[in-house]
């Protein structure tokens, strides 16, 4: 079953790509690894249902707009002029994924998975957002008037035969895998609340839960979904950090497989663009070109935050470039078609050792794009290696 990479909506903000590189990863990542794979380009996926964005919009000065060109009109800011994505965009409260929601929703009831049960919660008593529990104030309002109310609410019952996260929800060779994930994923609040009060969302009103939204942790699951079933896949792998993961897991376990497509989740580690600085002298002695820079920064590092599935420290980037440049270096003049499907079939199955190995990255590179006028290679020594 050949995957398709989409990323995990990123949460719509007031950021560009240029001033926080850091959250375009998982976009790049999934677009890397579905070119490796000959699949077409995917829509760019944004969570709008924010507490943020609801706050943002309330705050807005000058003429009044729908909440959903206010949304559009940050996300297009987002991207450089001329380079919105091939794929297009989607967000967590497109009509689409709206209905295929509702539809998972209707769905996890018939089979008792989720119910809609009165749930005592605590809620502020001046602007009736929900709080949580502890003792601070209401993110919404501001006011320290917090109160229990009883209502009706969309829950979700815990899986008796499975844990929140196990081995099959994860992108990853066997020797990759993160227990200590599966098991922090595990640790949550019973029962799980699923809806929730925001301006902005997937309306549960259709249930009977006027003036309440689905939790946009459940959200950015269907997100997913629905790009998949619009590409007419089997396998949906969302690229998203350990620590989103940690976050979203419990909400979404009801909604990982829906009408035969199934949603896995690919780990990918934190980047340190703020660093890289280091490389200069580097970029120097190899002479390349603002497109070489480029490519290592938005494709093979975001590439390699897939086997690094924490962070990469600032004192890797040399090392990495080395081999990078090495593997640009080394492109071979016509592609080894058995080195590339030997990669398609790791990067269907989770296996990262390629992106180490200066033959198969090499070929890769070569499979990008026609060969360009190389750049001249150092004549220092340039320290130790990564795997050949």
């Amino acid at each position: 079953m050949k995957p398709l990479f989409l990323n995990g909506p990123v949460q719509n903000g007031p950021f560009t790509f240029v001033s926080h590189p850091g959250k375009s990863v998982g976009i790049r990542l999934a677009a890397a690894l579905n070119a490796v794979l000959g699949q077409p380009p995917v829509p760019h996926l944004w969570n709008t249902a924010t507490l943020a964005g609801d706050l943002r919009y309330r705050a807005a000065n000058g003429p009044r707009v729908s909440r959903r060109r206010f949304d559009a009109d940050l996300i297009e800011r987002k991207y450089a002029p001329l380079q919105s994505p091939a794929g297009g965009i989607m967000t967590d409260t497109d009509s689409e994924v709206a209905d295929l929601a509702l539809e998972m929703v209707e769905h996890n009831l018939r089979t008792g998975f989720l119910a809609i049960s009165r749930e005592t919660v605590r809620t502020c008593r001046r602007c009736g957002h929900m709080t949580g529990d502890g003792g601070h104030p209401c993110n919404a309002c501001g006011s320290t008037d917090i109160q229990d109310r009883t209502g009706l609410h969309l829950v979700a019952r815990p899986a008796t035969n499975r844990p929140v996260l196990d081995r099959s929800d994860i992108h990853a060779s066997h020797r990759q895998q993160p227990r200590h994930l599966q098991h922090t994923a595990g640790s949550v609040d019973r029962p799980v609340i699923l809806s929730r009060t925001r301006d902005h969302g997937i309306q549960l009103a259709p249930l009977g839960l006027d003036r309440l939204v689905l939790d946009p942790r459940v959200g950015v699951h269907v997100t997913v979904l629905a790009a998949a079933r619009r590409h007419r896949a089997d396998l949906a792998v969302m690229t998203i950090t350990q620590n989103a993961a940690n976050h979203v897991a419990a909400h979404g376990q009801h909604f990982r497989e829906h009408d035969g497509i199934r949603l896995k989740y690919a780990l990918h580690g934190h980047l340190p663009f703020d660093d890289r600085a280091s490389l200069e002298p580097l970029h120097a002695a190899y002479r390349v070109t603002q497109t070489i820079k480029d490519d290592f920064e938005k494709w093979f590092l975001p590439l390699f935050s897939l086997r690094a599935k924490t962070a990469t420290k600032p004192d890797q980037l040399v090392a990495l470039f080395k081999h990078y440049m090495r593997a640009y270096l080394a492109q071979p003049a016509e592609v080894n078609e058995a080195v590339m499907n030997d990669v398609r079939r790791r990067v269907s199955i989770g296996d990262t050792d390629w992106i180490t190995n200066r033959q198969s990255l090499a070929n890769v590179i070569a499979a990008r794009s026609e060969p360009v006028m190389q750049p001249t290679p150092p004549t220092y020594h340039d320290g130790p290696r990564l795997e050949q």
